[in-house]
């Protein structure tokens, strides 16, 4: 299927592995030229060259932490004008909500809210100007089902969610979207190490761990990350024009509601 983004460019944050990596290798497919970013400057080599063989498209890797006003500098110096902006971060830990410090509070309202809101305003405002835009957050399925155990992660990302959902609107008629993506558990390095933190907390060996999550799923088995990618190349098409603020929940049946 043609989506009708051959030759656009895209950033994608934290892109060298995991989830983002996944919605770069789908936009690269689909001819669209890619601005990579993470902090593992090996493995961002390593993707980019990836990238570059198999699909032919440009790719410029960037070397930051998007999450920081250098980062964010860096990412806007390399492609001022991107057609597709994939918002990304790593989550913060797991852990006691009543053990959390203000510290730790603010670094992941930075990184899971503040980064997102800056990016889109450095961008959104030229993508409408040029008549095109599609961004895309990655969060995550907690912020329709909130979860003790990864409390900062959960407020730091609804505020994203509101925000987005309140400037969304008036991006359309523009030709620009603003939609989010909130995965639940997919086969990434971040999952391995919250079911490790579980079956700690649990007294489970990581193996007896993973399979009570197996169980719980609907689907019986985690999410694969190119399910996810190619998702996201989706709300970048040229076919996603009339879907903007969404969610959409990537978390094989589990989420109990109708809305």
């Amino acid at each position: 299927m043609d989506l009708g983004i051959s030759g656009r460019t895209a950033i994608i944050c934290a892109s060298s592995r995991g989830l983002g990596r996944a919605c770069a290798e789908a936009l690269a497919e689909a001819g669209v030229n890619i601005v990579l970013n993470g902090r593992d400057v090996v493995a961002l080599e390593t993707t980019a060259t990836d990238f570059r063989s198999r699909f032919g498209v440009d790719v410029i890797a960037v070397a930051a932490d998007a999450t920081t006003v250098d980062g964010r500098a860096a990412l806007v110096s390399a492609c001022p004008t991107p057609d597709i902006l994939i918002n990304n971060a790593g989550g913060p830990p797991p852990g006691d909500w009543r053990t959390f410090d203000s510290a730790q509070w603010h670094a992941a309202v930075d990184s899971n809210m503040l980064a997102g809101i800056f990016l889109i305003k450095e961008f959104a405002d030229g993508m409408a100007e040029r008549g095109f835009g599609r961004i895309v957050n990655i969060t995550s399925a907690l912020v329709k089902m909130p979860a003790e155990v990864i409390s900062l992660s959960v407020a730091a990302r609804l505020g994203l969610t509101g925000f987005v959902r309140g400037i969304a609107a008036g991006y359309i008629a523009k030709g620009v979207t603003i939609n989010s993506l909130l995965p639940e558990e997919f086969e990434t390095d971040r999952l391995k190490k919250n079911i490790a933190f579980i079956a700690e907390k649990s007294g489970n060996s990581v193996e007896e761990q993973m399979r009570i999550h197996h169980e719980r799923s609907p689907a019986k088995r985690f999410g694969r990350p190119e399910e996810f990618g190619a998702t996201c190349a989706f709300l970048c098409s040229r076919y996603a024009g009339y879907m903007t603020g969404q969610n959409i929940l990537l978390d094989g049946g589990r989420y109990p509601g109708v809305f």
